[in-house]
């Protein structure tokens, strides 16, 4: 685009009087602050920085470094529950991972040295915690209030557009169990581990096999959110302690999808990853297309989801050996309800000799360990609470829009937003990962991808047309929640076990999309502009410039680049463009049904 610029001290009104002097969409400077460093974070600086001139952007992160979630948990046997080679950018591999399920260390270094290779350590800052975000009418954009946690200071900024890339699993919190802080003994928790704390030869109590107690500022709440350090920790300490007694409160399927059991990479395996085209391309496909063809498991009475649980089933069985932990620890709902886990080892673990099994509820923690409610006492000398996070969609902060309301009061009750990555009634405000998005129905990374190319088309518009607002409209919203809970209706998810995707068994499902990401991904290839609220500043038609477009500014550009030999234009309609996106036609049917396979159970096509 050339260089005729709106400047950025141009306000509103000034915006589109100055457009009327320069060629049409002409870009305006755009200040863009985005809130944390991890993958989002990192992901949105890297679009920006690529596609975008005339952009000032700032990330502000609460750690110390970069990759969020990723830096902070480094429990014992810390991982992640996706395959590693397709826990990474699309367009970015990492050649030398080194099992399928990697560790948390191994998933820091792979942000930490994308952040490095692209140069994006130079818009974070650090230390830096978002406390306040209010809309400021007079020049538009939000006025952000960031705390200086070595200081202490709270600083000021101010941006047109505010992307809010915090994450859901970063909030840790105790449980809310009587007497937590009563407890003598040494308290920790998989979220803000010690590392210097040696558990070696010592008696260590683990509460959580993948559920904790949100924490309420008057009341114990009985919400309870899935969690699966406490099933990664147990597997990793029980050969180096004395004991462990385990408290565990529900049930949980735990089991690999097949296929995607766990595997330590041979040095020959890295070595052709590295070395032989074509290799790793290959198999990261075949993953994805696995983890894409597992959707029908969250689909009552599907055949995929009818086998998963007969797979869970027979493997948890095979792994307890126990009919005492059988009963209690195998569920009654279906496969899926709660986001699933691998759990390598950990079933296994559970019936190692110096391994106690306490199945029920903790009534209090005494000054030596836990009161159950058997009546017994189980004194340790270490108690781990693996209770995860907070797990709430509301902003940890206030953002204040024009009229005064507060995100965090609007969504007290239930989040609801549009796609994940917007509310209504609250301009120029983005979200990653917000409700309703594709957290647990497939491939989580390929989401975030989709939200960050969306916010970038948002972000193009805003920049070369004198937009001045916009936000979903809230009857695009309401639409959209009212389709998303007709549509849970027929998932596993409406079950009624406990589980972070909804704020309660019976509550609604607030946390997932109402489809595959394969779903989403389609959903969200193109803006539906009739459901946003835009405003402009003056003529909406200002963007139209003096008359010259951007191709007579541009003496390189080919000024007749319309008149061609043929027709080799892109495809106009949705079908023909998708088909073209997604290479119909190039793979095999049979090479295609990988893992899970493709659910026989799939609607027609229309």
């Amino acid at each position: 685009m050339a260089d005729f610029l709106v400047p950025s001290t141009a306000s509103p009104e000034t915006d589109a009087q100055h457009r009327r002097r320069g060629p049409i969409h002409a870009q305006r400077h755009v200040r863009v602050v985005c809130i944390g460093a991890g993958a989002s974070g990192l992901l949105m600086a890297y679009k920006l920085q690529r596609h975008f001139s005339n952009y000032s952007l700032t990330v502000y992160e609460k750690n110390a470094e970069v990759s969020g979630t990723w830096f902070e948990n480094r429990y014992p046997g810390c991982a992640c529950d996706v395959p590693s080679h397709n826990y990474t950018w699309s367009f970015e591999p990492k050649l030398d991972w080194s099992a399928v399920y990697a560790s948390s260390k191994e998933i820091f270094a792979y942000f930490n040295d994308f952040a490095r290779k692209y140069g994006l350590h130079k818009y974070v800052k650090t230390r830096r915690q978002v406390v306040g975000a209010t809309w400021n009418k007079q020049k538009g954009g939000y006025d952000v209030q960031i705390k200086d946690l070595e200081s202490g200071q709270v600083i000021d900024d101010h941006c047109d557009i505010l992307v809010n890339a915090s994450g859901i699993l970063n909030n840790w919190a105790w449980p809310a169990i009587p007497g937590i802080d009563k407890y003598k003994g040494v308290l920790l928790h998989t979220a803000n581990w010690d590392e210097k704390i040696d558990l070696r030869g010592r008696h260590v109590g683990l509460i959580g096999n993948g559920y904790f107690v949100i924490i309420s500022t008057q009341v114990r709440s009985s919400l309870t959110y899935p969690s699966s350090s406490g099933i990664q920790v147990l597997p990793t300490i029980q050969p180096h302690v004395n004991k462990v007694t385990t408290f565990i409160r529900e049930p949980t399927w735990v089991s690999p999808v097949q296929g995607l059991e766990q595997h330590v990479f041979s040095a020959q395996e890295r070595t052709e990853f590295a070395t032989k085209p074509g290799v790793l391309n290959t198999y990261r496909k075949d993953v994805e297309r696995g983890l894409n063809g597992q959707f029908g498991i969250f689909l009552k009475n599907t055949t995929t989801n009818n086998d998963t649980e007969t797979y869970f089933r027979q493997q948890m069985s095979d792994k307890l050996k126990n009919p005492y932990l059988e009963e209690r620890l195998i569920p009654n709902w279906h496969v899926g309800c709660r986001r699933l886990t691998p759990g390598v080892g950990y079933l296994e673990a559970l019936g190692k000799e110096n391994v106690e099994v306490v199945y029920g509820e903790i009534n209090e923690i005494t000054e030596r360990g836990c009161r159950c409610d058997n009546g017994e006492e189980y004194p340790v000398d270490v108690l781990i609470c693996a209770t995860g996070f907070n797990t709430s969609f509301k902003p940890r902060f206030p953002v204040i829009n024009a009229s005064g309301a507060n995100l965090q009061d609007a969504w007290a009750q239930e989040a609801t937003s549009y796609f994940g990555i917007a509310a209504a009634e609250f301009p120029n405000y983005l979200i990653f990962l917000g409700p309703n998005c594709p957290i647990g129905n497939g491939p989580v990374l390929s989401a975030i991808e989709c939200q960050a190319d969306y916010m970038c088309k948002l972000i193009d518009r805003f920049q070369t047309h004198n937009i001045s607002t916009f936000a979903p409209k809230a009857e695009a919203v309401a639409d959209f929640i009212a389709f998303k809970d007709d549509f849970m209706k027929k998932t596993v998810w409406q079950d009624p076990c406990r589980s972070w995707y909804k704020g309660r068994p019976d509550g609604p499902i607030t946390a997932l999309w109402p489809g595959s990401t394969l779903h989403y991904i389609e959903a969200m290839m193109e803006v539906r502009h009739d459901d946003w609220d835009v405003k402009y500043s003056g003529n909406r038609f200002a963007w139209m410039g003096n008359g010259y477009s951007q191709t007579e500014l541009d003496p390189t550009a080919d000024w007749a680049f319309y008149i061609r030999d043929q027709d080799d234009d892109e495809p106009l309609s949705r079908g023909r463009k998708l088909q073209l996106i997604n290479k119909s036609g190039t793979v095999q049917v049979a090479h295609a049904v990988s893992f899970t396979g493709r659910d026989t159970n799939a609607p027609p096509k229309l």
